[in-house]
């Protein structure tokens, strides 16, 4: 499987390069600065410079070809301003699924974030206006004929994998290591049952087979 991974330098996603190259699978990881390309071959990935925020979806499409599935895990980062909130989280996206569109790729796993939708809207905070990014960018691979599946992880650590988790359309709060969240997603990709589902991800005590196919079963 070659999965093609937007924010290739982000922790997520380079514990996904592993993962997926420890199973035998191809990760293509997007990046913006050439100086991480070395981080990205040696987390297994294949490295290929790409700005999200400049590139169009038609020379983004240009990446995805042959590629099994997308992932979106880029994120502006947190000593970001409100405005590339939107260009990244947001904007980006949207823009990787016009790509995968356009490429004629359909299946697309989006990591978000728990609490998305729980915003304010009046406010021009720069957490709210990342929550208000990451909600808009999932309603709108959510409105496109994608196979989409759409995770949102609560608080993120670094702590050792468990391979055990809670999955629900609402966890409440909590945390979960970035490893486990990396495992999710690959797992989503392997499993067709996930398409079209929406939930929310904590640690937890079940395993993440058994779990996901509790939340879609």
């Amino acid at each position: 499987m070659r999965v093609v991974i937007a924010g290739g330098h982000g922790q997520i996603a380079l514990l996904l390069a592993h993962q997926l190259a420890a199973a035998g699978d191809q990760p293509v990881s997007l990046i913006r600065n050439p100086e991480h390309v070395a981080d990205v071959e040696q987390a297994g990935g294949w490295p290929v410079v790409f700005d999200l925020e400049s590139g169009s979806a038609q020379q983004l499409s240009v990446h995805l070809a042959a590629a099994d599935a997308v992932v979106f895990a880029a994120g502006a980062g947190p000593n970001s301003g409100a405005e590339r909130k939107q260009t990244v989280d947001r904007d980006g996206a949207v823009l990787l699924a016009e790509a995968a569109r356009i490429a004629g790729v359909r299946r697309y796993v989006i990591v978000s974030a728990l609490g998305t939708d729980d915003y304010d809207p009046d406010s021009d905070d720069v957490f709210q206006v990342y929550l208000r990014a990451k909600s808009e960018a999932d309603a709108a691979l959510r409105a496109t004929d994608l196979d989409w599946t759409v995770v949102r992880p609560g608080g993120l650590t670094d702590e050792e994998p468990t391979g055990r988790v809670t999955v629900a359309t609402s966890t409440g709060r909590g945390q979960v290591p970035r490893a486990d969240v990396a495992a999710v997603v690959r797992a989503c990709l392997t499993q067709p049952a996930t398409i079209g589902h929406q939930f929310e991800l904590i640690g937890g005590e079940t395993p993440i087979a058994d779990a996901l196919s509790a939340l879609v079963g």
